[in-house]
């Protein structure tokens, strides 16, 4: 892929390097450019990054090679939320791992998205931007290539939709604990004073019977923090039985990653995508009237 930029007057008499830098490349990919790429380009002439730019020239550049990646290509099915040379957002359902691990070697959402991009004649590695548990569903916004994933992980917001028990106040709330090792436990976590500083802000959108709904917001990127965090508070998830949550509605987590918002890498433009409930999270929703009064446009 090749990527060009239009020297505006305020980048006048800049070295390349500097005003590379101004557009986001990271010091990393200009390197990777010199030295395992073709270099860069001032209206066709190659120029080095300590020579000058000058306004309405054009500079271009091709992205390096992907390197080889160990992950195996694998048909699994995959609903693409969004799609393009530079971001991909992917839907994932509960019960499928994001990347391969020693207990999930092969069959995750990674080995599906090699597939994918085998099948258009392309190479590439999976270069998720957030992961999410296996058990939670929702989406993964992802970089196409080395130049997108620095750009988007600056700028990345994350909603929630959580099902807990118990009934909460309608309305805003915050959850302000730091999250640490559970024990000697290798997945467990819990609110410790020995954790690491922890915040998850919430709204309740709808009450039931039983249960009640909220979007979440993680402003920390901790291990299970929103699952941790809904525990800590008496309202543990909806068939989270690892931290005190009954599976007798629901035979998972009822967590998922519902609202993406994140800045285009190369256009800079604000997107926003959004996944519905998943069936298993939708029907309990409607067992306690939790699906009135609330719509996603308000998330």
């Amino acid at each position: 892929m090749e990527l060009r930029y239009l020297v505006p007057p305020e980048a006048e008499g800049q070295r390349l390097g500097v005003f590379l830098r101004t557009c986001g490349i990271t010091a990393g990919l200009i390197k990777s450019v010199k030295h395992l790429g073709n270099g860069f380009f001032a209206d066709g002439i190659p120029i080095h990054t300590n020579q000058l730019v000058h306004t309405g020239q054009c500079i271009s550049f091709a992205l390096p090679p992907e390197q080889p990646t160990s992950v195996i290509p694998q048909p699994i099915p995959l609903s693409i939320a969004y799609e393009d040379d530079f971001v991909a957002v992917l839907d994932k359902p509960a019960g499928l791992a994001v990347h391969p691990t020693l207990n999930y070697p092969d069959h995750t959402l990674a080995n599906g998205w090699i597939f994918h991009l085998q099948c258009q004649g392309k190479t590439g590695v999976f270069r998720p931007i957030n992961r999410i548990d296996k058990n939670t569903s929702g989406l993964v916004l992802c970089a196409q290539n080395a130049f997108s994933a620095p750009l988007l992980t600056a700028y990345v917001q994350k909603c929630y939709l959580a099902i807990v028990q118990g009934s909460l106040p309608l309305g805003f709330g915050r959850v302000e604990e730091p999250i640490g090792r559970r024990g000697d436990s290798i997945i467990g976590r819990c609110v410790t004073q020995q954790g690491k500083y922890s915040l998850t802000e919430y709204t309740v959108l709808a009450v039931g019977p039983h249960h009640s709904l909220l979007a979440c917001t993680p402003r920390t990127g901790r291990t299970h923090q929103i699952r941790v965090h809904m525990s800590y508070i008496g309202h543990p998830l909806a068939g989270d039985t690892l931290y005190g949550g009954s599976d007798a509605r629901i035979g998972r987590h009822a967590l998922h990653c519902g609202v993406l918002r994140f800045q285009h890498p190369f256009t800079r433009e604000l997107r926003r995508i959004v996944s519905p409930l998943p069936f298993d999270m939708r029907q309990l929703a409607k067992d306690e009237h939790l699906l009135d009064g609330w719509r996603f446009d308000d998330l």
